[in-house]
């Protein structure tokens, strides 16, 4: 999958180890069967612990651990997927004063996780897919993300 998307962006992508420390202009891709956790020192760690709505990884315990270690300065982006794995995630990212994106209905191969994470209420922005990555540079280069 690493693979894939980086042929597809200028970041660096790749699949995520125990112990990496976050870099920026990174994206991390867990591993398959591993649940991807980020710790408040920022690094990684991987878990194989029970599944979370069915799956693993799963972004609920992404988005709860990246919450925890970054509060008001986290954003979580929900893309095309089937299910509702994200909705409680988001919510912790809100609780924590985060920014929630999900991807509108019409750009979505699947709007399962989009709109079950726009159900909670908790997004700030519901996008086209084209319309995130300049969403996500507008909030970080601004600072509305402290």
């Amino acid at each position: 999958m690493a693979e894939i998307l980086s042929r597809r962006t200028s970041l660096k992508v790749k699949q995520a180890e125990e112990g990496d420390h976050l870099e920026s202009a990174t994206a991390y891709i867990a591993p398959p069967d591993r649940h991807l956790l980020v710790n408040g020192d920022g690094t990684l760690s991987l878990t194989k612990s029970e599944l979370v709505h069915f799956v693993r990884p799963s972004a609920d315990l992404l988005f709860e651990s990246v919450a925890a270690s970054f509060k008001g300065r986290a954003i979580a982006v929900v893309l095309s997927g089937t299910g509702s794995d994200g909705s409680m995630g988001v919510q912790a990212i809100k609780k924590m004063g985060g920014t929630v994106i999900a991807q509108d209905e019409n750009s979505s191969e699947y709007f399962g996780m989009p709109q079950a994470a726009a159900q909670t209420g908790s997004a700030d922005f519901v996008l086209p897919l084209e319309e995130i990555a300049p969403a996500l540079v507008t909030l970080i280069i601004k600072g509305d993300v402290e």
